[in-house]
């Protein structure tokens, strides 16, 4: 596990890009964290690190379940399932055939996937201190993720 102290917006983007510059295949990130704790503007960030051009401007699919944004060979694939109540619900809109090497699925609200023990490389956490600075800590699953997270200094 590795924690960060962002005590900006700027900060949380900078993070978010860190990680995406060190990703070069598949992978499946967990976000969790009440709202407006930075979820969203650490994907921004992500998606700059992944090389996701700036014609694209990265916000929360909260209505659209999914936004997806080529980077390069792979493809982001951004998720926000506060909405969702089912796992079925997220069958539908074909979850399953996102989980490969090409995709980087990045969810928001994963609980529904929790439920039915999906395992994800990397889960991280969003919280605020006394101080209302993010506390991001971020905890690696297998070797895709612990390679991930080593890399990662800021």
């Amino acid at each position: 596990m590795k924690t960060f102290e962002s005590k900006n917006s700027n900060h949380t983007l900078l993070l978010g890009e860190h990680l995406g510059e060190n990703i070069s295949q598949g992978i499946t990130i967990a976000l969790k964290g009440e709202l407006g704790a930075g979820k969203t503007t650490f994907v921004q960030g992500f998606a700059k690190g992944l090389g996701v051009s700036e014609k694209y401007y990265i916000t929360s699919p909260t209505y659209n379940i999914i936004n997806e944004y080529p980077a390069g060979p792979l493809t982001l694939c951004h998720l926000d399932l506060y909405r969702l109540e089912s796992f079925e619900e997220l069958e539908t809109i074909g979850f399953e055939d996102l989980v490969d090497d090409t995709h980087i699925i990045v969810v928001e609200w994963p609980q529904i996937l929790k439920r039915v023990s999906f395992q994800f490389d990397v889960e991280i956490n969003f919280k605020f201190d006394a101080d209302y600075n993010r506390i991001i800590s971020i905890f690696a699953s297998g070797q895709v993720g612990s390679n991930l997270v080593s890399k990662l200094v800021l």
